[in-house]
């Protein structure tokens, strides 16, 4: 079978990788077309537009790009058109797929879905054009299955979160190794995850450093995004406590001993390699606002919304400041907290399903299509 795969993210680079392997397992004569990263490319296939190319964050940045992003919706109809693929496979990234989606949907192609857009926090309205447009949706967070068939009768599967497959079958990591290799010393760690995005990074890595001299018996180490030049970090790192790894978080959390977090599925990371955390969020005061607005959750974090209770704190906007994250940070550093979180994160995987995702839905999609 011939399948088009659109990830436009890291983290949709990831599990599309992941469900190639799956879908080779599944289908052997299966071929590959897509527009992703570099995980993809070494699973097999042909690269057609990196996701580098495509992270377009916020509604200016968004607005001073509109012309790019016309025309990679135009290129990407008429590369499936000549490519005709058995089927379309979205990978979150809802504002370009849902719009391929609609093209794809009235040319005949087959859609599927998997890692539905967060349509339960905002834009719900965009359900309508999902239930018209998609054949077939994998959902991996449980509480959407409920959000997608009983509020809004649209049936979906349920496959669990690829992360955990994603965090089982990696290397394991030989901490005194790691530590020799990134040139860090003998302290605990303090990893620091400020996010993907140039603009996340500005806001948020200043205010995670400003509490380095209040932790003195600690190291605190950046965790360098994929999509971004090393040397971009390099204005940030002025105390000789801090430190930096390039595109390797996973190693980096395996060894870590707490972590401040830029909410997003940086959280969830986080909370499945059991490392306590405080989830931090700043943006300006005019999007928070919107925001505010828009946004019905009780939490920001994927780890409280999953579990519908504050299990890691959340510093948002205001109250993300040196005096909150200093006090935050302590509390889990040692002590009952720290033990309330681990026995959280336990209950957390538990409800994610378990392993196999990429197989579960690498079966499901082939087994649609035969």
């Amino acid at each position: 079978m011939k399948y088009y795969i659109i990830a436009g993210e890291a983290s949709g680079d990831l599990h599309a990788a992941n469900m190639m392997k799956a879908l080779k397992k599944s289908d052997s004569k299966a071929e590959f077309r897509f527009w992703g990263g570099d995980l993809m490319q070494n699973v097999d296939g042909k690269l057609v537009k990196h996701y580098k190319e495509l992270a377009f964050m916020g509604f200016f940045e968004v607005i001073l790009n509109l012309t790019t992003i016309v025309k990679n919706l135009s290129f990407c109809k008429a590369d499936i058109k000549a490519y005709q693929p058995d089927c379309l496979i979205f990978i979150d990234y809802p504002g370009f797929n849902l719009r391929i989606a609609k093209w794809a949907k009235k040319e005949g192609f087959k859609t599927h879905y998997y890692i539905s857009p967060q349509i339960w926090a905002w834009k719900e309205s965009r359900i309508a054009a999902i239930k018209r447009d998609v054949d077939k949706m994998y959902v991996i967070l449980p509480f959407e299955k409920d959000f997608y068939e009983n509020k809004h009768g649209m049936p979906v599967e349920f496959v669990g979160h690829p992360l955990i497959d994603a965090i089982a079958n990696r290397n394991p990591v030989d901490e005194d190794s790691f530590r020799q290799k990134h040139k860090l010393n003998d302290k605990p760690i303090i990893a620091l995850l400020p996010g993907s995005r140039k603009q996340e990074i500005n806001k948020m890595l200043s205010l995670m450093l400003s509490v380095v001299k209040s932790f003195s018996d600690y190291q605190f180490v950046i965790a360098g995004a994929p999509s971004q030049d090393p040397l971009f970090y390099s204005s940030f790192i002025e105390n000789k406590n801090v430190f930096f790894v390039e595109n390797a978080t996973y190693d980096l959390l395996s060894v870590s001993h707490a972590a401040l977090v830029t909410s997003g599925t940086a959280t969830l990371e986080t909370a499945l390699f059991k490392v306590p955390e405080v989830v931090c969020y700043k943006t300006s005061w005019i999007s928070y606002a919107i925001g505010k607005r828009l946004v019905k959750l009780k939490y920001i974090s994927l780890v409280n919304l999953i579990l519908d209770k504050e299990v890691v704190t959340e510093l948002i906007q205001g109250s993300f400041n040196s005096k909150r994250l200093t006090k935050e940070l302590s509390s889990i550093l040692d002590g009952r907290n720290r033990e309330e979180l681990f026995d959280a994160y336990h209950e957390l995987e538990a409800q994610l399903g378990g392993p196999g995702a990429s197989q579960k839905v690498a079966e499901l999609i082939y087994s649609s299509i035969i």
